[in-house]
């Protein structure tokens, strides 16, 4: 597959984020969600009980799974990551998210760098399963980047997402819907407003999430980076 990397850090730098469609392969994929499952399952017995639920999601894959170890260091993510990111390349974590029949309800309008602060970074949001409008795909408001917004909405609800937007401070005809078949990808600012769509297939949805930030940046130290690793150059300080 040939990447148009340049049009890519350009579309990056004007809107925040970055629509890559076939990133993988829909048999590489098919991979890392049967690791997903598997995860899932093995944390489900070993803390005996449902870790995800309310929200669907799991932090720490590559913490756990040499797959996921692999699939951080990815040379298709981290070309794409030298261009909008940084030629130092440091991973920090990854989670899986998903949607089911009972776990449909829409991720709320939120930025990520209120969860870290510090540096900023960049989240890649792969499909494992085709995303569509009716089961819950990303959405993005373009220039969103350029600036840390108030989040003052109602967190209450058990879902997770305890930095996020009232449902009515988005203008929702700006948003940008990112419909993917399994193996695109999206790179986005952790300034970048996005949410989802509500799953209304009754189907499963998974995605993996990894982020990674330059690798000689002036940042925070985080307690849950337990796997964090320079992935490509090195770190100089």
């Amino acid at each position: 597959m040939h990447l148009d990397i340049p049009t890519l850090c350009d579309s990056f730098a004007e809107t925040g984020f970055a629509i890559v469609p076939n990133l993988f392969t829909r048999s590489e994929v098919q991979r890392l969600k049967s690791e997903c499952v598997d995860i899932l399952a093995a944390v489900k017995a070993e803390r005996g009980v449902d870790t995800v639920a309310g929200h669907g999601v799991y932090v720490g894959l590559a913490a756990r799974s040499s797959v996921f170890q692999e699939a951080v260091g990815d040379a298709r993510l981290l070309d794409i990551l030298a261009g909008i990111l940084a030629p130092d390349i440091e991973f920090l974590s990854d989670k899986f998210v998903f949607k089911s029949a009972s776990m449909d309800f829409a991720s709320p309008w939120h930025q990520d760098w209120p969860y870290w602060h510090g540096a900023h970074k960049v989240s890649i949001w792969v499909a494992l399963d085709d995303a569509t409008v009716e089961n819950g795909c990303l959405k993005l408001f373009p220039g969103s980047h350029k600036s840390a917004v108030v989040h003052d909405g109602d967190a209450s609800d058990g879902h997770g997402f305890g930095n996020r937007l009232r449902s009515d401070a988005v203008d929702e005809t700006q948003a940008v819907t990112a419909a993917l078949a399994a193996g695109g990808a999206v790179f986005f600012h952790d300034l970048t407003l996005h949410a989802s769509h509500p799953n209304r297939s009754g189907a499963e949805r998974w995605v993996w999430i990894p982020t990674y930030r330059d690798a000689n940046a002036e940042d925070n130290d985080y307690s849950w980076a337990v796997a964090a690793r320079v992935v490509r150059g090195e770190k100089r300080n």
